[in-house]
């Protein structure tokens, strides 16, 4: 078994997290993961009351284990960061944007507070505010994320923010990649692209299999989803998704988008409701390359960390006596 500061703050078999992807980190989701062994996070995304309600309660219900839950940190408020501290949650995660308004609340309520990052400034930020734990999060990662690559960023972060524990996000699918951010000084990965091709998530069952069929080149980071959503999003932050029919025709057009957001929305919202997934996008990390097909929760939970501590124990015989 790894021993980290993470598995030691919650008790884990694998220093594994669930990243909270909204919309499809469910309550199911985040449980499977944490009884396999991993950290669950419900991923609250921008806090639908009715949503988090429903997947929260399912979470804490069927966990038998520490298990989690995450916001959009510019999206969140005082209501929901309350609304999920009502069902226990053990960790609370927040991303992009000033942690510190809700920090007293969740340290109140005996949460481990999880911060993910995409640069020193924001790291240094998260420790100020008195993160528990940070993630640097690279660019590879599917979804919201910035420019910095994992692997310089972490151990960059692991330095600025020391003694603060780290976990490694962007580009990770498998045990080599948890074996690589444990040697980049991370106690640990927080895995989002992996998990959505899972039995457990909430995706489409096409977005499921999109990600099982593509590439890492075939992903690309734009805007255009956040302009026909009505999402505004901070600058710097861009999403990176399969590239689809809807991204081809606006990327780079972003103004023409703008210009018929109207017409274009409902038709994007339908397009998703029907599981169109070459109009509606599948948020999706450059570490496609690394899944093939669905799987259960548990069985990745264990197959990633048998992956890791494999790794490692061959990387040691790597070392000679001189």
């Amino acid at each position: 078994m790894i021993d980290t500061a993470l598995t030691r703050m919650f008790g884990l078999r694998h220093p594994i997290v669930l990243g909270p992807m909204g919309g499809v980190a469910g309550g199911r989701l985040a449980a499977a993961v944490s009884n396999a062994g991993g950290l669950g996070l419900v991923g609250g995304g921008y806090g639908d009351p009715d949503w988090m309600r429903t997947e929260l309660a399912i979470a804490a219900a069927d966990a038998r284990a520490p298990w989690g839950v995450g916001l959009i940190t510019w999206a969140a408020n005082d209501d929901l960061v309350a609304l999920a501290l009502r069902y226990r949650p053990h960790a609370f995660m927040l991303s992009f944007g000033d942690p510190l308004p809700f920090v007293a609340a969740i340290k109140a309520a005996g949460c481990k507070l999880i911060c993910q990052v995409q640069d020193l400034d924001t790291a240094r930020q998260a420790r100020d505010a008195g993160a528990d734990l940070i993630v640097a999060q690279g660019t590879e990662g599917g979804g919201h994320g910035g420019v910095r690559a994992t692997l310089p960023l972490v151990p960059a972060v692991v330095d600025a923010v020391a003694p603060i524990p780290v976990l490694a996000a962007g580009g990770i699918a498998d045990g080599r990649g948890v074996a690589a951010a444990l040697m980049l000084g991370a106690q640990g990965a927080l895995i989002g692209t992996r998990f959505y091709a899972c039995t457990e998530a909430l995706g489409h069952a096409r977005a499921k299999q999109r990600i099982a069929d593509a590439g890492g080149a075939e992903t690309a980071r734009t805007r255009v989803f956040d302009i026909v959503r009505g999402y505004d999003w901070p600058g710097g932050y861009t999403g990176r998704a399969i590239v689809n029919r809807f991204m081809r025709r606006w990327h780079g057009q972003e103004s023409g988008l703008a210009a018929n957001v109207d017409t274009e929305r409902a038709a994007f919202f339908d397009a998703a409701r029907e599981g169109d997934i070459e109009t509606a996008m599948v948020w999706a990390g450059e570490a496609v390359d690394l899944i093939d097909r669905i799987e259960d929760a548990a069985t990745l939970v264990e197959r990633i960390g048998q992956g890791a501590e494999a790794q490692l124990r061959a990387a040691s015989g790597w070392l000679v006596a001189q």
